[in-house]
């Protein structure tokens, strides 16, 4: 790459995304035009930035510490705030070592002329890539003759529930962090050069595999995958074990099911799978299907819940990261076959439940048997509306009460080999219907649809954009419950 050793500056991150993926980082850094961003990662910048924001909120008398006019004016701030008697806490404190740059998200006093140093994050739980942060900040601060008394993760709090707009006392917690972040410390001189190794030599070498999802999506799979050459029907697809599997049979040079011989698989799906890949014929057990759909009353409701989450609470009663149901979809058969469509969608950015409780009471029937999609969600939905309305508990926990959950029944009722693996309904569908594929919905998943709802409530949305939207949110939704319909006919040899 160069014909000299080059000082590529860094930062937490960035050594983040190296012990992730060597390449991630050259790629970074040497071809960052090659990223390609998935549609979530703004949202998810922009929730980092609130719960970090929350977080300093509740350290009372602290002391941002701005980039203006540049960093170097932060590091100058830091260094006279830290040689001082220290009397508050700092927000984003700078300091550099050996060309790697850290700002600390919270640094507090401890009173004896150390500090309490606290890595923000927006998670509800430590993870091992969050020591890892840490470790970088002390080795950082160690070389900067700051003394740190105790360190840790500062995450959210999943038993917290918000009981007053904006009051977040209580919303973090701290996981002590010091013990399990020395170690990896002391090795941050010896990583920093490695990686400067690496950045300074050709692009490395490494095959796409299970880190390019861990601990973040890496926006340069697609480079990374452009030349390899797929299996149409990976061993890797089969459910539960098939890494394993993959991995056993790539030791006999075999990597598509179609080439592992008949009868090598023991477990009973992964069999069926290999069956229906060999023989080209889908799996179909009709008559088994229909013993358990037989005893689905009518009128069956199918319904499908949109959620939103955040992690900050906005709305009483709510805890971090909790799923609010912001939309459903409900199509209605009745015993001649029939159907009707209810529906719900709040998109003026206030608390939906209740509306959503009323609806889902006075919409859905008081009987028959409601449908849904890996039901565990839509109960439990459900079920957390019931909690927050006694006066309309009784009515959801009776619709609680009669779900079904429809994909175990198709997980053992149907196999075609292009689903590759997975019951997914958007997975299951273009295989016994062609009508319309998820791609083509301007919202076409669950995430999409969430990203959707906040770009609805946000105040510069105009309201032509929210209208389009509100639409797009309608079209996905219906079409989620109408293909299990479809799912479930054909399940029986109804259609």
């Amino acid at each position: 790459m160069s014909s000299g050793s080059r000082q590529f500056g860094l930062s937490k991150s960035k050594i983040t995304s190296f012990e992730q993926c060597p390449k991630r980082l050259w790629l970074q850094t040497h071809r960052p035009e090659l990223a390609e961003l998935d549609a979530g990662a703004e949202a998810r910048f922009a929730a980092g930035h609130e719960v970090g924001d929350a977080a300093c909120a509740l350290c009372s008398g602290g002391i941002m510490i701005e980039a203006h006019p540049d960093l170097a004016a932060a590091l100058q701030r830091t260094r006279e705030l830290t040689s001082a008697s220290a009397q508050a806490p700092l927000f984003e404190a700078t300091f550099a070592h050996d060309g790697v740059l850290v700002r600390v998200d919270i640094m507090e006093p401890d009173g004896f002329g150390g500090w309490y140093v606290a890595e923000v994050k927006s998670s509800t739980s430590r993870k091992d890539y969050h020591v890892a942060d840490l470790a970088t900040q002390l080795w950082v601060l160690r070389e900067a003759a700051v003394q740190v008394s105790s360190a840790a993760i500062r995450h959210l709090n999943n038993q917290f529930f918000l009981t007053e707009e904006g009051n977040y006392h209580g919303a973090f917690v701290d996981t002590p962090s010091l013990e399990e972040a020395k170690p990896l410390s002391l090795k941050r001189s010896k990583l920093v050069a490695e990686i400067r190794s690496v950045l300074d030599g050709e692009e490395p070498a490494r095959d796409p595999g299970g880190h390019c999802h861990d601990p973040f999506p890496c926006e340069f799979v697609a480079y990374c995958s452009r030349d390899l050459e797929t299996a149409r029907y990976p061993i890797s697809s089969l459910p539960r074990t098939g890494k394993q599997l993959a991995a056993k049979w790539a030791e006999h040079g075999i990597a598509e099911l179609k080439d592992v011989p008949a009868g090598s698989f023991t477990n009973a799906v992964h069999a069926r799978i290999h069956e229906a890949v060999l023989s080209g014929v889908a799996y179909h057990d009709v008559d088994g299907a229909r013993r358990i759909v037989d005893n689905w009353t009518f009128p069956r409701t199918y319904l499908d819940f949109e959620t939103i989450a955040f992690a900050l609470p906005r709305w009483l009663g709510t805890k971090p990261w909790e799923q609010v149901p912001f939309q459903f979809s409900a199509h209605i058969e009745d015993c001649e076959g029939q159907i009707t469509h209810r529906e719900f969608l709040s998109l003026d950015g206030k608390d939906p439940r209740r509306a959503c409780a009323e609806v889902l009471v006075a919409q859905i029937p008081q009987d028959g048997t409601v449908i849904a999609y890996n039901a565990a969600f839509e109960r439990t939905c459900i079920l957390r509306l019931a909690e927050r309305f006694s006066d309309l508990a009784d009515d959801l926990k009776a619709i609680a009460a009669r779900i079904v959950d429809l994909l175990p029944v198709t997980r053992e009722h149907w196999y075609h080999r292009d689903q590759g693996g997975s019951w997914s309904i958007k997975a299951v569908l273009p295989t016994i219907s062609n009508s319309g594929d998820y791609a083509m919905l301007d919202v076409a998943d669950g995430s999409a649809a969430q990203l959707a709802y906040l770009e609805a409530i946000a105040p510069a949305t105009s309201e032509a954009r929210v209208a389009e939207l509100a639409q797009s949110l309608r079209t996905y939704c219906a079409k989620d419950t109408y293909a299990m319909i479809e799912v479930l006919w054909h399940l029986i040899g109804a259609k």
